[in-house]
């Protein structure tokens, strides 16, 4: 009895971290999209931003289905989410197009990631229960990424446009109905 017990209980915490494990994956793969992009593979940092992107889905499905919430997954995930779908999808958009602009294309780089830090720490400090205030920084993330696919189709500009945009959505006070 004793025995089962404590295999019980062992394997409530072993599923408590398996969210965590999630999370993790998403940083991996943020951070590995940050050095391809360093290395000038573009389509490669995209596609590993949006793995991450996966496993960002699954951390949050797992949390949910083994009832494993917790404020050190909550703070992970976020931790996870600012490599992931802030500097990732930055370096990304300004190693793409924003570098033609020297300095401004880097500020306006800084701005997107300062605003998804902001972003990010606010949903950490209030009780949103069932919506999101402003774009969340996944779906910001993945839309600046995605842009890339477009830089030989697009003027240059609208790419400086779009993450002055990105930016100012995902700082907004408007609501966003979680799914």
């Amino acid at each position: 009895m004793f025995l089962l017990h404590r295999l019980d209980a062992s394997l409530r915490k072993l599923k408590g971290q398996i969210a965590n494990a999630l999370t993790l994956i998403n940083l991996g793969f943020g951070a590995l999209a940050i050095i391809y992009v360093f290395h000038g593979q573009l389509q490669v940092g995209l596609l590993l931003i949006a793995i991450a992107a996966v496993f960002d889905r699954l951390d949050g499905a797992a949390a949910r289905k083994f009832n494993a919430t917790s404020e050190l997954g909550k703070q992970l995930d976020s931790l996870s989410d600012i490599i992931s779908f802030g500097v990732a999808p930055a370096m990304l958009i300004y190693q793409a197009a924003l570098s033609e602009f020297n300095l401004t294309g880097g500020i306006f780089t800084i701005i997107y990631i300062m605003c998804g830090a902001l972003r990010l720490a606010r949903f950490n400090v209030t009780d949103s229960s069932g919506f999101f205030v402003g774009l969340p920084i996944t779906a910001a993330g993945c839309i600046l990424a995605f842009l890339t696919l477009f830089v030989n189709h697009l003027p240059i500009y609208v790419f400086m446009y779009a993450i002055i945009g990105l930016s100012l959505l995902m700082v907004s006070p408007f609501r966003v109905r979680k799914i």
